[in-house]
């Protein structure tokens, strides 16, 4: 109802209406950044935030049914001892009061009132990301929308007052007046000192959405510090020129503590380094990390972790990460997790004990496949990218809501693929690529996921790369596939250098014993459900827009002399 009342309001001189979804912004050009092709973006942040909400509901209430349980059981004891004791007494008539106290303590009260939350958004920009969670979550209790700029907050303002999210005052029958408060809380600050003011326990917020233009990094410190035990973690970095490429290492290590990966699965390794960065920023409070979703998608990265406070947790973040090691000539990895867990059993009273170790060396001096050289990347994360209840439940929730999303087909297509990704698996790979290496032809990727199925080994697609696959088998294991190949489809060894890589790949004999018959299970086969899996450009000439100036069209004109004013005005 509040979407139609905004969009029957007519438009101020000036300005220009765009409407997502459920909510309306009024923008003035270069006032404050907005990117529409992030509609996805904020379709998958309203969908996870209102899964996430519902599951920490559900478990509220049950610790909260469990708390009543102990009560109602206490309670019962007492009456019970009570009764007996008036029973016992030399008075032959019993006190109704006493009776009456005794009957209506014993009732259960109401239903489980749900909890309503708060959400922190730390680089507001325009406010529409912030609008819609006030509109589209059932259960929030407000959204704190934060900004920098001038601009931005006057452009916040703005927009709040014109879908109706502002403090409304109404006047009753009776004279009085009652003030129902704003749902979006505009605040002007920098974003850091706003979430150290939320770190103490009290003040903490439950959902804190980290999307900012370039990296997330200055701000992750402060998030992991100001969100609640049990709560969400949104976060965003668009710098992926520094994360999935090695173009800039140091730029990479200073900003995520660690070097990025030069290889076909570059993306899924930049993931791997933000959630690192996460995990030991939680790390030196006490607290741990479990991703949820985590999507590489387009320009930028999109994760959404769980933080909670344990420090046996913390002790296991050692086992999670991992120090990669990468052939500059054939792309196998080499993985060198940076602790261990050792069980150590007590024989008289049976209990564990789980005591962390350093890790033994296990990479060889060069790569065992190539001879070529092992270039390191990390440390990153080396657990799971996503939680699989979670994905189902998403699912589930887009399933029925699908009239409610934008860009639910795409959605549905890559939380798909996203579940099905195998979970316990470091790094995808590309068959042509892999056949590049190999000078070979390209088999098909059914023949390649046949292979590994039919060799016992676990195959999925993943999310990060059109037409890629993640498996749990070896390097060796996945070049053994084509060697068996190139026998049925020769390589023209004259055009391979005897001291090339490809010739020393050419020169092993494989172990496995291939079969290429196509398995039912294969990811070809779960294929022919039509998903829009992954994206076609939406757009010419799309990608990341540019960064806000922070200036509103007013001042623009007020700093150009009057021959400049009317180019001005065509700047989009």
């Amino acid at each position: 109802m509040a979407s139609t009342a905004a969009s029957a309001k007519e438009v101020p001189e000036g300005y220009v209406l765009h409407t997502e979804n459920t909510s309306h912004i009024l923008l003035d050009a270069n006032a404050a950044f907005l990117n529409p092709v992030q509609e996805f973006n904020r379709d998958l942040s309203v969908a996870s935030i209102r899964v996430w909400s519902e599951e920490l509901n559900r478990e509220k209430e049950a610790r909260w049914r469990q708390k009543l349980e102990r009560r109602q059981k206490s309670k019962e004891k007492s009456h019970a001892a009570k009764r007996m004791k008036v029973e016992t007494s030399s008075e032959s008539v019993v006190d109704e009061a006493e009776t009456s106290t005794l009957q209506s303590s014993s009732e259960t009260p109401a239903n489980y009132p749900p909890y309503r939350f708060t959400i922190l958004e730390a680089l507001s920009a325009t406010g529409l990301r912030a609008l819609r969670y006030a509109k589209e979550i059932p259960l929030l209790k407000d959204v704190i929308a934060n900004d920098l700029s001038p601009a931005a907050v006057e452009a916040m303002h703005r927009n709040v007052r014109y879908n109706g999210l502002d403090e409304q005052k109404t006047l009753q029958p009776d004279g009085s007046e009652t003030v129902i408060p704003a749902k979006v809380k505009v605040n002007e600050g920098d974003a850091c000192s706003l979430m150290y003011s939320h770190r103490e326990e009290k003040n903490r917020v439950d959902v804190i959405d980290l999307d900012p233009y370039g990296t997330a990094s200055p701000f992750i410190d402060g998030a992991v510090q100001a969100v609640k035990d049990g709560g969400l973690l949104c976060v965003t970095c668009t710098d992926l020129a520094v994360l999935a490429t090695n173009n800039y290492p140091e730029k990479c290590f200073s900003n995520y503590g660690g070097v990025p990966v030069k290889a076909e699965y570059s993306h899924e390794a930049a993931l791997r380094l933000l959630l690192n960065t996460l995990s030991t920023s939680a790390a030196r409070y006490g607290r741990y990390i479990t991703p949820l979703l985590s999507l590489s998608i387009d320009f930028y990265i999109r994760v959404f972790v769980r933080v909670d406070t344990s420090p046996s947790e913390v002790k296991k973040s050692l086992t999670k990460t991992s120090t990669i090691y990468v052939c500059s000539s054939c792309q196998s990895f080499y993985n060198q997790p940076l602790g261990r867990v050792m069980e150590k059993k007590h024989d008289k009273s049976g209990h564990v004990n789980h005591l962390l170790k350093t890790h033994q060396n296990t990479i060889p001096a060069k790569c065992e496949e190539c001879e070529g050289a092992l270039h390191v990347a990390g440390p990153m994360w080396n657990g799971p990218l996503h939680d699989q209840a979670f994905m189902e439940k998403m699912l589930e929730h887009v399933d029925n809501n699908s009239d409610h999303y934008g860009t639910y087909a795409r959605m549905k297509g890559m939380l798909t693929v996203a579940k099905e990704e195998l979970n316990d698996s470091l790094f995808y790979f590309v068959p042509g690529k892999v056949a590049g290496h190999f000078h070979c032809e390209t088999p098909s990727l059914n023949e390649i996921a046949s292979a590994l199925l039919n060799a016992g080994f676990k195959v999925s697609r993943s999310h990060a790369s059109p037409g890629s696959l993640k498996t749990n088998a070896g390097n060796r294991d996945i070049h053994d596939i084509y060697r068996a190949f190139i026998k049925t489809h020769p390589v023209k060894m004259d055009k391979v250098s005897p001291s090339s890589p490809a010739a020393k790949l050419l020169a092993k004999e494989p172990r496995l014993t291939i079969d290429f018959t196509s398995h039912p299970d294969s990811v070809t086969a779960a294929g022919k459900v039509k998903l829009v899996r992954y994206q076609e450009n939406p757009a010419p000439n799309w990608g990341p827009g540019k960064k806000a100036t922070g200036k509103s069209n007013a001042a623009l004109k007020r700093k150009r002399p009057d021959d400049e004013t009317a180019e001005a005005d065509k700047m989009p």
